[in-house]
Formats: C-alpha cells, structure tokens, sequence
C-alpha cells in the first residue's frame, strides 16, 4: 500500500493520535472500518494505543466497535489488556459488547482481571460483563483475581456476586507460602531456559506491592518480564469474610504485620474484618497487642481498637497518642478520631 494511500495515511494518524489528521481522513471518505495490509483496523490500533480520542472519533463515524481486528482481536480487550479505562468506556458506551468473545476465548474481563487492572474490570462488571464467566483454561475470573493477587479485582468482582470463593481463597491461602519472586522467576526460565541474569523489581500498586522480575540478556537489556502483586493476605481475609470465616485473631495480626505498612491492603482489611466483629475476644487481643513493645503491633491494635467502635478502648487510645513512635501516635489519633465521629457514646457491654 502506497503511503499516498488516504487509508495508510488513516493508520498514520491513529498511531500518532493526530486527531485532526483523522477528522480530515474521515470526512474525505476513508471508512472507519479501514484495516492495513495486515488486516489490523484502525479502530483496534487506536484502542491498544491509548488514543481516546480517535477510538470516539472512529466510533462516532460508523466503525463496528466488535469487529476483529485480524479476525482474531476485539477493540475491547486490546484496550482491556493495556489498562486503557477511557478506551474501555468509550467503547462500551458505543455498544460494545462486554463479554465479546475473541480468539482463543479470552473476553476483555479475562485480561484485566489477570493483570490487575481494577479499574478496567469496575468498567466491565458496571457494563454488564459476566462475573462468573470462565478464561480460556475455565477458571472463574474470582479464583484469577486471587492468583493475581489484586484486592481491588477480588472486591469489584464480590461485589458484582462472582462465586467459586472458596476456590479463590484456596488460591489466595496457597499463594501466602509462596516466594512470589522465586515462581515469577523460574516460569520465566520455564520458557527461556536457565542461566539467565536477573532483576527484581518492586513498587505499589493497587493497594500492596507488585514484584516484577525481569531476565536480562548479553548486553543487559531485558529480554523477558514477569510481574505479580502480592495481596494474598488481603484477598484471603476479603473472602473468608465473604464466606463467614472468622480467621483467628493472630492469624489476621500477622498477615496484617507481614508488609510492616499501615497504608497495605493487607493490614487495612485485617483491622476492617477484625472491627467488625466487635467482640470481647478481640478487644482483648487489640488491648494486649497495645501493650507489646513492637511498634508496629502496637499501632495495629491501636486501628483495630478504634475500628471496634467501644469507648472501652478510649483510654488506651488516649495514652498511646504520647507514644514517641509516629506511627503508633498516627494510628491512634486515627482510631481516637474515628470513635469521636461516632460518639457521643453510652456506656454498653462488649457483645459475648
């Protein structure tokens, strides 16, 4: 195809997000649904490179937002796989079909939920993108979630009633013993052999961390890449609560303590499911871990004592907002502040 070509000049455009290069396109005659020599269309290259505004443009103009790009890639999931959330709406709004189905049998829910991307999989499950609906190897997308080790996809997707919990918390469980590093790093070597140098790479996201391990070749450039976010502790005490386990109290402490992170996941619903039970078994528990000589456990049971929502647990609380610790000082005028909103308080017994 000659560069001269409107349509390849269309491709052009799109790929550097001119946006008035394609208006211009459009209106001399090019069709939306125009594909290259390959049979990619212009509206899947717009979707898998992020350009917002082209996809609402192409949209706009009559391209097909099903349509298979090769006859094998849905716009949907191309944008779903890249984390592309205003793609995503853009599309869903001009009627493209949540569960749309591409080659191999993956749905666009498939790839967000197996690369954590929360805000994606809010998108689709709002849609109307089934829940439930198993991958290509058919796992339920809870239990992918759980492997991932996203928070933020188990909690759109219970929230949307997805099932197989216990299968998920299974995974979540086994994942708790896992070295994430280690088994990122030997699947990488699985497909490109032993021997090669590596990297590791860690940084927050979705409410945890995420390890990425990434293999380097002869001039240290790398060659491969794995990641894998850590929210099992999390995920596990999201889905015991959404199956009525109550884990042990120093179970729930420890997975809470593992990231040393009062802002991680893993602590947040630790005290969350701990707080709701409001029970005199864990207001013991919260008053004897603020009396340890760890910090850190110390301003554990400083948010699960404000999380119970007892005024038993205000003097306690008062004292520890003099604690020299910062984060001890922080979680327990965190947790006072929390009781002062609910307050004024009567006097009541703990629940038996």
């Amino acid at each position: 195809m000659s560069t001269n070509d409107p349509a390849v000049q269309l491709f052009t455009a799109v790929h550097e997000g001119d946006e008035d290069a394609v208006v211009r396109l459009l209106r001399s005659g090019v069709s939306p649904d125009a594909v290259d020599e390959d049979g990619q269309t212009a509206l899947y290259l717009a979707a898998v490179s992020d350009r917002p505004g082209v996809v609402r443009l192409l949209l706009a103009t009559g391209a097909a937002p099903d349509r298979l790009s090769q006859g094998t890639d849905a716009p949907l999931c191309g944008a779903a796989c890249g984390g592309h959330t205003e793609v995503v709406r853009a599309l869903l709004a001009a009627g493209a079909a949540p569960d749309t189905v591409e080659e191999f049998g993956f749905t666009a829910l498939t790839w967000a939920v197996r690369l954590g991307r929360v805000a994606v999989v809010r998108e689709l499950l709002a849609a109307g993108a089934d829940p439930d609906r198993p991958g290509p190897t058919g796992e339920p997308p809870l239990v992918a979630a759980a492997r991932r080790g996203s928070p933020g996809c188990v909690r759109a997707l219970l929230r949307h009633g997805a099932r197989a919990r216990s299968a998920a918390l299974a995974e979540a469980h086994r994942l708790l013993t896992v070295d994430v590093e280690s088994e990122a790093r030997a699947g990488l070597e699985e497909t490109w052999g032993p021997g090669h140098p590596s990297v590791t790479h860690r940084y927050p996201e979705d409410g945890g961390i995420t390890v990425e391990v990434q293999l380097l070749g002869p001039a240290g450039d790398p060659v491969a890449s794995h990641d894998q976010q850590t929210g099992h502790a999390a995920i596990a005490t999201l889905l015991e609560s959404a199956l009525g386990i109550a884990a042990p109290a120093a179970e729930l402490a420890a997975r809470a303590l593992r990231p040393a992170d009062p802002d991680n996941d893993d602590w947040t619903e630790a005290a969350t499911a701990l707080g709701l039970r409001g029970d005199e078994e864990t207001f013991r528990a919260a008053v004897q871990w603020c009396a340890v000589p760890d910090p850190l456990r110390q301003a554990f049971g400083a948010d699960v004592l404000g999380r119970l929502g007892n005024p038993h647990g205000l003097p306690i609380l008062h004292t520890l907002t003099r604690a020299t610790d910062p984060v001890i000082r922080d979680r327990a005028t965190s947790a006072l502040a929390r009781l002062d909103s609910a307050g004024p308080w009567p006097v009541r017994p703990l629940n038996p």
